[in-house]
């Protein structure tokens, strides 16, 4: 017999895409319930070539279901995730709320699949910040090779990382400044069409944005904790699709043919590499792919082992539904039996 699986948030952007992957890559599920707010019972939630009706979290009673995909926000996650858990439903959270949680792994399944054996001290298994996720596939077949002492990130977000509201907002203000009908930012704190914001999440006493505190903090607890690690993140006026520019200073010595190799041979990563007008990817050519896109494969000359990356993913895959799916498939694979 097969698995249960909820999808705590499946009207919201992430929700979506986990029922689209789900039914992509025909997870093990006799069921998959949509679950969403009360105010959304009983709309449609696609899951492949069937239509789902959303059911209300309030009342769902999680004792019969096997895994619950919680995308909800950190204030559902915080309120509902421990009642799932408790009632012996293992939560994969997409939010914040756990993911510094001593007792709750927080996972990328390329980068430390082994942190899942810890799963069951509190039922409960973190998915990563979107913007840390495709950061820790790159770096860490490097780090394997020749130890990251000190990463410099700079993030391109789109503005689907913060939602559908922020989305229709970017919609809004492009076409509105076509027409001289410029409404007044809401989702964002600043104008978001034609422009860069470098400000995601709130500001810390120290300067830097909550966003950038994350990469740093969800880096060292996935990776290495002593790697050193400072951020400055972006929002861009694109819809999906997240870029990065990367400064890695390594132990040992590596050249970027020797990179290009190594990633050429690691798990979720694509590298497209061409010294030519073109020859990398962008946010636009990323959306709906899998992959974590490597380009810009460069030494740095200015520092001792020293290299660039330019690194993009679509941030609704990747960054959150993908990533989330492939924890629950190897939590099936290797420790939930029912499924087999």
């Amino acid at each position: 017999m097969g698995l249960k699986v909820a999808v705590v948030g499946a009207t919201g952007n992430v929700g979506r895409e986990m029922l689209n992957i789900l039914d992509e890559r025909a997870f093990p599920a006799d069921e998959v319930v949509a679950l969403a707010s009360t105010r959304s019972v009983g709309r449609d939630a696609g899951f492949g070539e069937k239509t789902l009706k959303v059911k209300a979290l309030d009342t769902y009673d999680f004792s019969d279901t096997d895994i619950a995909l919680f995308s909800a926000g950190g204030d559902i996650s915080r309120k509902w995730g421990p009642i799932a858990a408790e009632a012996g439903c293992v939560v994969i959270d997409n939010s914040s709320a756990f993911r510094m949680d001593p007792d709750v792994p927080l996972v990328v399944p390329e980068v430390n699949p082994g942190e899942l054996a810890k799963y069951a001290q509190r039922n409960i298994i973190a998915n990563p910040n979107c913007s840390t996720a495709q950061l820790v596939v790159a770096l860490k077949p490097l780090h394997m090779r020749a130890g990251i002492k000190r990463v410099v990130v700079a993030t391109y977000q789109s503005a689907s990382g913060a939602g559908r509201e922020a989305m229709d907002e970017l919609f809004t203000q492009t076409k509105g400044i076509y027409v001289n009908d410029q409404p007044s930012p809401r989702e964002f704190p600043k104008q978001i069409a034609f422009n860069v914001i470098p400000e995601i999440d709130v500001f810390m006493d120290d300067g830097q944005t909550r966003e950038e505190w994350k990469m740093t903090a969800e880096t060292k607890k996935i990776l290495d904790p002593a790697i050193k690690l400072t951020a400055t993140c972006v929002r861009v006026p694109t819809f999906v699709g997240h870029a990065e520019a990367i400064n890695i200073e390594f132990e040992r010595p590596m050249d970027d043919d020797e990179a290009r190799d190594i990633l050429r041979e690691a798990p979720g990563c694509m590298v497209v590499d061409k010294r030519e007008p073109g020859g990398y990817i962008t946010p636009v050519e990323c959306v709906g792919e899998y992959a974590t896109f490597i380009s810009r494969i460069r030494v740095d000359p200015t520092v001792e082992n020293g290299l660039n990356i330019w690194v993009v993913s679509d941030n609704l895959r990747k960054g959150a539904a993908l990533n989330a799916i492939q924890i629950a498939e190897t939590l099936v694979a290797r420790y939930l039996k029912k499924a087999a």
